[in-house]
């Protein structure tokens, strides 16, 4: 067999990959399980992002038009008239992309696993039956754990985080998530709380599973009342290369993962563009280059991670007490961009008061707005 294109992995970045190339190359899709989904995601995209990325309206759980945020002590809220994000079901939207796909000519190796490369063919598995694909281009969408970077020599600077997330039953604002930014919780990441509706939530977080669990004593949620649990890993920094001869990396194998939330999805579909245009022009090589808006974001992430490492439970109340202002929750509601926290922060940095606070509760926070 032979293709042009050979996408390891269907998770969605693969898949997303796979429904712009069908029909233009012949295409195929490996997916070591057999069915889609199954991933911890939270799956919250915002919806400039989804509906610019032209994403399937099936796979929408809930809409969301604000979020609550919460320290310590303190907490505020910011909101629009309009949906800002969606809530969406992973299963879902994975399925839709790859029906997508398949009914524009693209094959699909359900539980079929990638063993590696040998020579120009890639080397295949299903129910212990091996063979083998041969394909013009290699594409490595196969997680963070990914095979394909280990073959094309591709390397990790990164902090790999274990991330937990059930859905539970409670009493939840339909329309607005929560995050919880407390070290006496979690001093590794924030918590959060999305609403799939007023009864059911995902509620998450990177780093021990004993942060979940006091923070579900503290939001007065029962472990009991959790009708799903997944966990994960996410790897936040670099792998590099991205391409390796005939073979690029997409998604999380290419750790294309914001360091200020550990989504994913949105860098990934970013991506996915420009891997496309990259193997329709034959010029696979320029791939790494043209992503180099998602470079700046996910450096930009690094840089505020690092500062968060460092902010004591002091500091960050010293930021709420300036986010809550009234000036800065208004900047937020008109300008942030729930995808684009460098555009977020900017506008914050251009008004005068803001940054001047800022600048006394954490001059590290303002050089990485700076």
């Amino acid at each position: 067999m032979r293709y042009d294109v050979l996408i390891i992995g269907g998770g969605f970045a693969g898949n997303y990959l796979a429904r712009l190339l069908a029909g233009k190359l012949e295409v195929a899709v490996v997916e070591r399980k057999g069915s889609f989904g199954g991933k911890a995601c939270t799956g919250i995209i915002g919806a400039g992002s989804f509906e610019a990325l032209n994403l399937p309206e099936k796979a929408v759980i809930n809409g969301l038009r604000g979020a609550v945020f919460h320290s310590a002590v303190q907490s505020f809220e910011v909101s629009r008239k309009r949906t800002q994000a969606y809530v969406v079901d992973r299963r879902n939207l994975e399925r839709e992309l790859a029906k997508e796909a398949i009914r524009k000519g693209a094959d699909y190796f359900m539980a079929t696993n990638f063993l590696g490369f040998r020579g120009r063919r890639a080397r295949l598995s299903h129910l212990k039956e091996e063979f083998e694909v041969e394909a013009k281009f290699y594409v490595g969408a196969d997680g963070v754990a990914s095979t394909v970077a280990r073959e094309i020599g591709s390397k990790s600077r990164a902090e790999f985080l274990r991330g937990y997330e059930l859905e539970v039953l409670g009493e939840f604002r339909r329309e607005f998530a929560e995050v919880w930014v407390n070290k006496s919780l979690n001093k590794e990441f924030f918590l959060w709380v999305a609403p799939l509706g007023d009864e059911v939530a995902r509620v998450g977080t990177f780093g021990e599973l004993s942060s979940l669990e006091r923070f579900l004593r503290l939001r007065n949620l029962k472990p009991t009342s959790a009708i799903e649990f997944k966990v994960g890993v996410v790897g936040l920094g670099w792998r590099e290369p991205w391409v390796g001869g005939n073979t690029a990396l997409l998604g999380d194998a290419a750790l294309q993962i914001k360091p200020t939330t550990a989504g994913g999805i949105v860098f990934g579909a970013i991506c996915a563009h420009h891997l496309a245009r990259a193997i329709l022009s034959g010029e696979i090589s320029s791939y790494e280059h043209s992503c180099r808006a998602v470079r700046r974001q996910i450096s930009f992430g690094l840089t505020l991670r690092r500062v968060f490492l460092n902010l004591t439970q002091e500091g960050i109340e010293g930021i709420f007490r300036i986010l809550s202002s009234e000036e800065a929750r208004r900047v937020i509601e008109e300008e942030a961009d729930f995808d684009d926290h460098l555009r977020t922060f900017k506008a914050i940095a251009k008004r005068p008061r803001l940054l001047a606070g800022l600048l006394r509760v954490s001059p590290s926070l303002i050089r990485a707005l700076l």
